[in-house]
């Protein structure tokens, strides 16, 4: 897929950002959803939006994908920073998922998701990004905006939590 992403490209240095949304689009909406956001396909169009404002000062065709999988990452953590403050100022018994969400969850998978959104945003964005996408770590530094050294331990102690969240489910 990155292929016709990237045979797509001008020459000119100018992103086509509809070639890169056309190609990568649905990638980004999993992403989203994987890192637990509520609205993922808002998530992805709002990364493109930005990449469509930022996008004459983008280098190559490769900045502007990493520079939409950092949009996500970035939007989906500010929407949890976003719902934690208000949550603490909903009363309580409105936390329930909605049943739609529930029903879509297939059972195989509900185990995993659970210990998934367990994790702390850090941990679960390093194991989605690393076992999902599968980036190296160099990419995924670039998409966190961290050193490649705190890759490897965030996904170290995420994938040590996952286990230890699952292991009493097996």
């Amino acid at each position: 897929m990155a292929d016709v992403w990237q045979a797509s490209a001008p020459q000119t240095g100018a992103v086509p950002v509809s070639a890169l949304f056309q190609a990568r689009y649905p990638e980004l909406v999993r992403l989203a959803d994987l890192l637990g956001a509520d609205d993922p396909e808002d998530i992805a169009q709002e990364a493109f939006a930005r990449l469509i404002q930022r996008q004459k000062t983008l280098r190559d065709q490769d900045a502007a994908l990493a520079y939409v999988r950092s949009t996500v990452c970035n939007l989906v953590r500010n929407r949890h920073r976003h719902l934690r403050v208000v949550r603490l100022r909903t009363p309580a018994g409105h936390d329930e998922a909605s049943s739609e969400h529930t029903v879509m969850l297939r059972e195989d998978r509900r185990e995993l998701l659970a210990a998934l959104a367990a994790l702390p945003p850090r941990h679960r964005e390093a194991i989605v990004l690393r076992y999902w996408l599968d980036l190296s770590e160099r990419e995924m530094a670039a998409a966190m905006r961290v050193s490649a050294g705190t890759v490897k331990s965030l996904v170290s102690r995420g994938l040590d939590a996952l286990g230890q969240a699952l292991e009493g489910k097996v």
